[in-house]
């Protein structure tokens, strides 16, 4: 939602919106539609959570820590396919789940009709940087696509106001921990190059195939 930004600068929720994308401005009309409806019994409250990485039962591997663990515990390499100076902020799967339950139990004049960005200040972290980590953790060189450039998506996440709204909580995971839990899940399971490549842990190739065998229409609904 926050698009490109001065690196120097941590984007607090009051931040301009500049999404670069089509599915990040389709989260931008999304929260403005949602806020018009807070009030009269109920409440709408907007999480811009940070990219979520981690084990899950609906495991995505096209997410930058899990993606790049995925292609270390394949391939043997951690690849990178920009120059890893892009800023993430990351949140793990259970974090977001725990500040899900809090939302949803706190009271509307706390959060309704507003905005949180949801993660920890500890957690901006430059691509290059994860990379290097994942590298530690696995023993894998790090290396760059040919054609490795820019990625104008990078923002660094100021997460305050989380922290002032609930001041007990406290978020459980780091990047370091959550590299570990996921090259162990991989080697548990198995994890193949095919497996890896295919479509059942990325969501645009399973898109492309529901659209391939017309099982979706164009406007991505069923066909009955």
């Amino acid at each position: 939602m926050y698009g490109a930004s001065d690196a120097d600068a941590l984007l607090a929720e009051d931040a301009p919106l500049s999404p670069l994308t089509a599915y990040a401005e389709s989260k931008v009309r999304s929260e403005e539609a949602l806020r018009e409806l807070d009030g009269g019994g109920f409440t709408a409250v907007s999480m811009r959570n940070a990219t979520v990485y981690g084990v899950s039962p609906r495991l995505r591997l096209d997410i930058v820590l899990n993606n790049l663990a995925g292609w270390s515990h394949v391939t043997g390499r951690i690849r990178l396919l920009s120059d890893g100076m892009s800023w993430r902020p990351l949140l793990h799967v259970r974090d977001l789940a725990k500040v899900a339950a809090r939302m949803v139990d706190a009271p509307s004049e706390l959060v309704g009709g507003k905005a949180f960005n949801v993660g920890s200040d500890a957690q901006n972290y430059l691509v290059r940087d994860l990379a290097e980590l994942l590298a530690e953790v696995t023993g894998c060189d790090v290396e760059f696509a040919g054609d490795a450039s820019p990625d104008p998506r990078s923002y660094r996440v100021d997460f305050s106001a989380l922290g002032q709204a609930f001041p007990d909580l406290a978020l459980d995971w780091d990047a370091r921990r959550g590299a570990e839990e996921l090259i162990d899940a991989y080697r548990a399971v198995g994890l193949t190059a095919e497996g890896f490549e295919g479509r059942s842990y990325t969501r645009l190739k399973q898109l492309r195939y529901l659209l391939d065998e017309r099982l979706l229409d164009d406007e991505l609904r069923w066909v009955d």
